[in-house]
């Protein structure tokens, strides 16, 4: 594709397989407040929205949620990373990808997105990384995307966004990018691909 110069990541569900690790997270935080585990329903909502949105999901009033939202950022996110599992190409895709396309990353993670990437092994191998906490609005508002754009100085039709969720659709859509869905063939999308080396006959040819 002759005018794409950006080409942006969700990371849970598309740079790494992150349900294990979101469901462990969540419940060991349900868990020390004597709550039940998650509910499929709060394990498919905390898996695509932000660390507050879930949070907010799963204590239903105030004092509660401020009581678990103290208790998340004090935890140490370390005992989590040994449930995420990398996207098998996606580092061979990336040392492809650059130094002809600008890459970045585009999620509703917040606090926990540095330490992953540094845990991976992934410093270095993306030229902007935009978290819940650099943006007003996380997906599925535009910002996250407008955001990238802006900083690369492109325009919406030059950024590809990669995506497994309708949070990552209604975002793309509004922001006029060119959305690839991950393993979700229910999304409406561009390009459809199972993995990210389906990457490579569409950017590499």
């Amino acid at each position: 594709m002759k005018d794409i110069r950006a080409v942006a990541f969700d990371c849970d569900g598309v740079m790494f397989d992150t349900i294990q690790a979101n469901m462990a997270y969540y419940n060991h935080i349900l868990e020390h407040f004597g709550r039940p585990a998650m509910t499929p329903e709060q394990l498919a909502y905390s898996h695509m929205h932000t660390a507050d949105q879930a949070i907010a999901n799963l204590f239903e009033d105030k004092k509660s949620i401020e009581a678990a939202q103290a208790y998340r950022k004090k935890m140490s996110y370390l005992p989590f990373l040994r449930f995420m599992d990398m996207e098998p190409y996606l580092k061979p895709l990336l040392a492809r990808l650059r130094p002809r396309y600008k890459t970045a990353v585009a999620t509703n993670r917040s606090d926990t997105m540095d330490r992953v990437i540094t845990e991976h092994g992934l410093d270095g191998c993306f030229d902007l990384v935009v978290s819940a906490l650099d943006v007003d609005h996380p997906k599925p508002h535009p910002e996250p995307l407008i955001k990238v754009m802006e900083h690369f100085k492109i325009n919406h039709d030059q950024l590809m966004y990669i995506g497994d969720s309708t949070l990552d659709e209604t975002a793309a859509r509004a922001a006029g990018a060119v959305f690839v869905a991950y393993k979700n063939k229910s999304l409406s999308a561009e390009f459809y691909i199972q993995s990210l080396k389906d990457m490579e006959g569409i950017l590499l040819v």
